[in-house]
């Protein structure tokens, strides 16, 4: 396979996020294969070994390779026992990597991430920091959801999302997604005639496209659905994306026609924004008048208390809330000023007449501007 001009960018790529699935390293029975992890393993260590490029792993498997050890058949459907496989399997995928790249003499470190980790801004500067200091010292770290604490309401929902988080966080070049499946397909690639798709430049491209959902060995949480969720993401923060099969991870990082290339479709937007968008889960709701709307969309200005017309939840100043219009439908995210339990005193009021009833406190935005992203639903 010979390297393609549009792919000029995965040979020139210094950082590299690579994400691999659950059925990529484990049986259907559930238990790691080790010669699985071990082909994975020879294909990033030869990528990092000129010590021009450095990789970082977000692996799923943990859930899958704690099945057999507990004498589950398939992934468990409720939370507990999931947590439960997680804690025997994490040490046991995370042991088995170890393993692996010792075999190159390339050092392991374990992250374990959830959601609050990288919505909430103290965290995902730690996370920042942690992960840019083991590539500074030449480990490669192998991120996971922490999915033994983990619970619904902190869930990435899958690791496809968190690996293109991931790659905005540590500022990567490149975002490989590996699976089961070679590439992006206009139909289900197990029907004859069905066509890969070899690069994708922007939405209007997989028009009429129809994507599936996870796979038949039942071991991990996505499919193609997500992976193409995660290609948007990063894509739009500037970080193109490779789609392949990990059998195909070697032609894929050398930039060879393989697999599915979505081009990036943005730049690098600040990083608290894509986390607030992406990573976030909203405490709350503010509602707003049509002017309000107008004015945070079309305008792009902070909102005030003026513009607001109804609040629901319970939220303290800091927190991720949404913001709807009067028909109820999300416009934007951003993070309040102020403690749920204040706004109703603010609402439908100008800032200069909080201010001299309340004090000067009162007089600032409730989501100022550079705090808030709009949401294209």
């Amino acid at each position: 396979m010979r390297v393609s001009g549009a792919r000029q960018g995965v040979t020139e790529a210094r950082r590299i996020v690579v994400k691999v699935g659950s059925s990529s390293l484990t049986t259907a029975a559930g238990g790691l294969d080790a010669d699985r992890v071990d082909a994975l393993v020879d294909v990033l260590a030869k990528v990092r070994s000129g010590g021009e490029r450095e990789v970082v792993l977000v692996s799923s498997g943990a859930i899958a390779a704690g099945l057999a050890p507990l004498g589950l058949h398939r992934r468990p459907k409720d939370l507990a026992r999931q947590q439960a496989a997680a804690s025997v399997g994490q040490g046991l995928l995370v042991a088995r990597y170890t393993a692996s790249f010792a075999r190159y003499g390339v050092r392991v470190g374990q992250v374990l991430l959830t959601s609050n980790d990288t919505s909430r801004r103290a965290h995902y500067r730690n996370a920042y920091r942690t992960l840019d200091q083991l590539l500074d010292m030449g480990a490669l770290p192998i991120v996971n959801e922490n999915d033994t604490v983990a619970t619904d309401e902190i869930r990435f929902g899958d690791n496809d999302r968190l690996a293109a988080l991931v790659a905005h966080l540590v500022r990567a070049d490149l975002l490989i997604l590996l699976s089961d499946v070679d590439g992006l397909y206009d139909g289900d690639p197990s029907i004859p005639g069905t066509t890969r798709i070899a690069e994708v430049t922007g939405p209007a491209d997989l028009a009429g496209v129809t994507i599936g959902s996870a796979g038949k060995a039942g071991v991990g949480t996505g499919g193609m659905v997500t992976k193409v969720e995660a290609a948007r993401i990063a894509t739009a923060a500037g970080i193109p994306v490779v789609l392949t099969s990990a059998s195909h991870a070697a032609d894929a990082l050398a930039g060879r026609d393989t697999g599915t290339y979505f081009h990036r479709t943005g730049r690098r937007s600040a990083d608290r924004l894509l986390w607030l968008a992406h990573a976030s889960t909203p405490q709350g709701s503010l509602t707003l008048d049509d002017g309000a709307v107008k004015a945070v969309v079309e305008r792009h200005s902070s909102l005030l208390p003026a513009g607001i017309a109804a609040v629901e939840g319970e939220f303290t100043a800091g927190d991720p809330v949404e913001l709807r219009d009067l028909r109820g439908r999300p416009v934007a995210r951003g993070l309040v000023n102020f403690d749920a339990k204040e706004i109703p005193q603010l609402l439908g009021r100008s800032t200069r007449d909080l201010a001299r009833e309340l004090g000067p406190a009162y007089e600032r935005e409730v989501v100022h501007r550079d705090d808030l992203v709009l949401l294209h639903t």
